[in-house]
Parts: C-alpha cells; sequence; structure tokens
C-alpha cells in the first residue's frame, strides 16, 4: 500500500507540474508576460520567425524533457528521488522553451536556472550516497550549488566554446556528478546497472558534440532540423537513463545506508 502511494503521488506531482508549468508558458508566451525579443538564444542557429514562437524547432524539442519526466514518475518502482527528479526534469522543457520561444531575458533566465537545477540535483543526489547521509546533506548541497551558478552567472563576457559562465558552472557540476557515481559504483557498496549511468554520459556527450559543431559553423538557420533542438532531445534520453541507474541501485551496506 505504502509503494502504491508513492508511485501515485509521484505522478500526480509530475502530471500536474506538466499541466501547470506548461500552461503558464503558453499564456505568458501569448501575452507577452517574458518581456521583448532581446535575441536571447539567437546564437544556437536557427533563425527567428515572426509570430509567437521564435525557434520552432528549439522550442518544441523540449517536449523531450516533459515526456521523460513524465516516463520517470511513471515507472512502476518506487524510489525515494522519483517525485523530485521527475519535476526538475518536467520542468526542463518549458523553462528552456520559454527562451526559445520568446528569446526574452527572462526567458533565458529560466532555461539557465533550469539546467542549474538538474546539475544540482545530481551532485547533490551523488553527495548524499557517497557520504552515506540524509537528506540534510542533500539540500545543504543543492542549495550550494544553485546558489553558485547563480553567482557564476553574473559573470557576463563571453567565453569560448561555452559561451556563458553559467554554462561552465553547468558543465562543472555535471562533470562532478558524473566523477562520483563512477567512484560509487568502482567503491561497490551497492549493486546496480551502471550500464544506464555509462549509457547517460554517452548520451551527453554525443548531445555536447552536436551542440558544440551546430554553434561553430554547422547551421542551417532556416531549417526545422536543428542540431540544438536534438541537443535537447539527448539531453532528455540522459536524464531518463540517470533515473533508471539511480532506481536500479540496491545498497549492500546497511552501516552507510542513507535514511529516506
Amino acid at each position: 500500500m505504502e509503494d502504491r502511494a508513492h508511485r501515485r503521488t509521484a505522478r500526480i506531482a509530475a502530471g500536474a507540474t506538466a499541466v501547470l508549468s506548461c500552461g503558464l508558458l503558453a499564456l505568458a508566451i501569448a501575452r507577452g508576460w517574458l518581456g521583448p525579443d532581446v535575441g536571447r538564444g539567437g546564437n544556437f542557429c536557427e533563425a527567428a520567425r515572426p509570430g509567437l514562437i521564435r525557434q520552432p524547432a528549439n522550442t518544441f524539442s523540449n517536449l523531450g524533457f516533459v515526456i521523460a519526466g513524465l516516463l520517470i514518475a511513471w515507472r512502476t518502482v518506487p524510489t525515494p528521488v522519483k517525485a523530485p527528479m521527475a519535476g526538475i526534469v518536467v520542468l526542463l522543457g518549458p523553462a528552456s522553451a520559454a527562451m526559445h520561444a520568446t528569446q526574452s531575458a527572462a526567458g533565458g533566465a529560466l532555461d539557465m536556472l533550469s539546467m542549474y537545477l538538474i546539475a544540482a540535483f545530481a551532485v547533490s543526489y551523488a553527495v548524499m550516497r557517497w557520504f552515506g547521509q540524509g537528506y540534510a546533506l542533500f539540500a545543504g548541497v543543492f542549495v550550494g550549488c544553485v546558489a553558485g551558478c547563480a553567482l557564476a552567472g553574473l559573470y557576463t563576457a563571453p567565453i569560448p566554446v561555452v559561451m556563458y559562465a553559467g554554462n561552465v558552472a553547468f558543465g562543472v557540476l555535471l562533470i562532478t556528478a558524473v566523477a562520483l557515481e563512477v567512484a560509487i559504483i568502482r567503491r561497490r557498496r551497492t549493486t546496480s546497472r551502471p550500464l544506464y549511468a555509462y549509457a547517460s554520459i554517452a548520451a551527453m556527450l554525443l548531445a555536447f558534440a552536436i551542440w558544440n559543431v551546430t554553434n561553430h559553423g554547422l547551421c542551417a538557420p532556416h531549417s526545422l532540423l536543428q542540431g540544438h533542438a536534438v541537443w535537447h532531445l539527448l539531453s532528455a534520453v540522459a536524464a531518463y537513463l540517470l533515473y533508471r541507474y539511480y532506481e536500479s541501485e540496491v545498497n549492500t551496506n546497511p552501516v552507510t545506508r542513507p535514511e529516506h
């Protein structure tokens, strides 16, 4: 009964997050709540179209995150990480779409915030499990990571390859999370299916490679086939695979088992 309640809670939370966030985004676009087009995200190849949706391919490809988040929530195995991770992955979609649809400054801020949230989640969950602690440590690390990324994002000078300081902070968090997960796998205090973790890393590396070449020459601005849209879809796949790895983990050392 408890497992069934956990599953129901995760599904309701993710579904409500998807409906509310996508609905609010639609209203914000229609009514101009996010502000004027300042060209934010215009450097991601796709040419701005007239009308409400400035970059259609880069906007609607973010549905991949919404679908990935809902798939996480609809998994039958109840885990403590399911509901919060599903919600964050869902939010990645409308937050990124806000930037590409409007090219507004507010949309760009939402896009970066969603990236900080998922990267901070990955680091915090890894730190919690590495030290065998409960969610107080998770919360502290999570808040610290998001705050650190926000501070890094205040540096506005362009940076080679990754463009923004916020992207650097996001990348550092992802690399940290990967290093910790590999260390957790090698320590062997848990049993898991590391293939999911490695597949998630591979999807992210491929996504970054496509993101990079698209931003540095391989670009067809008026095509609906956009490398940045592929980045969105592969990143959504990576998030789903990461959850499947989390889901597969079984602690074999009760002494260091995190408190749930």
